[in-house]
């Protein structure tokens, strides 16, 4: 019985797939031979060096040296570029602001941060942004020229094309075009977003919810919030509204940690930024005023947990933020609150990416916009790496 062969489209759509497939496979991931790549990818030896050819000659990849002091002739192996491009992640916070300088697999190469004052003037506050950026490239000897893409998550409630609606925490940040303003400064693709959602974008990419489909961050610090990831995607809602509980009156997290904060056992003159942290230490120590302010303050953090968890049923919910340091603290008490209301208990642990994870959120919500640009099965004809051209700032595709 004879068979039609396939047409030439058809043919070149086979050797985008199987080139897809094999940067798939090298992403994030040592050196591979050829005979490993074609286990791994299910492609005949033969295929797998056509590809491999192609993809070394439009520069995705590259032959890895020979270790020294290796005898006789070994396999040629092959690694993905991931040099081959940068981008960056901002983490705009009311106190603070990050930038992270990193590869198109996500590893950090260099780091900065600059302190912030919420009640600053928009011009000084954006002008630390460009001083964190511009100090972050000067450690990894690049310019804005070299950056593919830039992310960043602010706080505040951030909408369509990456305008900040409002924010509690920064005056200045109301009805604010912040990602036509970083687009200004950056010659490339600017995203933004809120820092909680990149937060729990963070944590199923690298973090504490590695792989879960499902997943509630607990923004938890001087301010409270949550990010969602339902069904392996990052959850804005119709309105990106999505997890705002903290304007929700009855849960008590507008106030964010008072009772921490005001708490008998705070000395005189502490800074206030300082207030919580201290109740949360003598908690530890067994203090018992300090044990009934975060008794009070886990009362409120379990209702709007409780009312997402009941909502979404998540496989895991993860406490992060600047409290995620008092997890050993915090997490108990929230636990035996949610066991008494929740029908199915998931999995309740603290961050591992601390303080680092809106920024490094930032940098994997960038990466998933250039994977989109380059890599997805629907993407144009695979072409050699280049920066993208320049387009409107706002969220990545959904």
């Amino acid at each position: 019985m004879s068979t039609v062969p396939p047409m030439g489209g058809d043919l070149s759509r086979l050797r985008q797939l199987n080139a897809l497939t094999v940067i798939k496979t090298l992403r994030r991931a040592e050196a591979a031979t050829l005979s490993a790549l074609a286990e791994r990818t299910g492609l005949s030896r033969p295929s797998t060096k056509e590809v491999i050819d192609e993809l070394s000659t439009m520069g995705w990849v590259e032959e890895v040296p020979p270790a020294s002091g290796t005898m006789g002739r070994p396999a040629r192996r092959y690694r993905f570029r991931a040099d081959g491009g940068h981008l960056m992640g901002l983490d705009i916070g009311a106190h603070n602001i990050r930038a992270a300088l990193a590869d198109l697999d996500g590893g950090v190469l260099a780091e900065t941060r600059r302190p912030a004052d919420p009640g600053a003037p928009l011009e000084d506050r954006l002008a630390a942004i460009e001083q964190a950026a511009a100090a972050c490239l000067a450690l990894g000897g690049l310019t804005t020229a070299d950056l593919w893409a830039v992310a960043a998550g602010t706080t505040g409630l951030v909408g369509p094309e990456g305008r900040v609606v409002m924010s509690a925490s920064i005056p200045a940040w109301r009805d604010l075009d912040l990602g036509g303003l970083l687009g200004e400064m950056f010659p490339c693709r600017v995203l933004v977003e809120n820092d909680s959602r990149l937060a729990a974008l963070a944590e199923t990419r690298r973090g504490a919810a590695r792989d879960a489909r499902d997943v509630i961050f607990l923004h938890v610090g001087r301010r409270m919030g949550t990010g969602l990831i339902i069904d392996g995607r990052l959850h804005r809602g119709f309105g990106a509204a999505a997890g705002e509980i903290a304007m929700l009156p009855e849960a008590g997290w507008e106030d964010g940690p008072v009772d921490l904060d005001d708490a008998a056992i705070v000395p005189d003159g502490l800074p206030p930024e300082d207030a919580a942290g201290f109740t949360l230490a003598a908690a530890r120590d067994g203090d018992p005023t300090a044990l009934d302010a975060v008794a009070r303050f886990a009362d409120k953090l379990a209702v709007g947990t409780a009312a997402a968890v009941l909502l979404l049923d998540p496989e895991i919910v993860v406490l992060g933020g600047g409290f995620s340091r008092s997890a050993d603290v915090l997490l108990p008490p929230l636990r035996s609150r949610l066991e008494r209301v929740c029908l199915r208990m998931p999995k309740l642990s603290a961050s591992t990416l601390g303080d680092e994870c809106v920024v490094l959120g930032a940098i994997d919500y960038a990466i998933e916009h250039l994977d989109q640009l380059f890599f997805a099965p629907d993407a144009p004809a695979l072409r050699p790496p280049v920066r993208p051209a320049t387009s409107p700032s706002g969220p990545a595709p959904a």
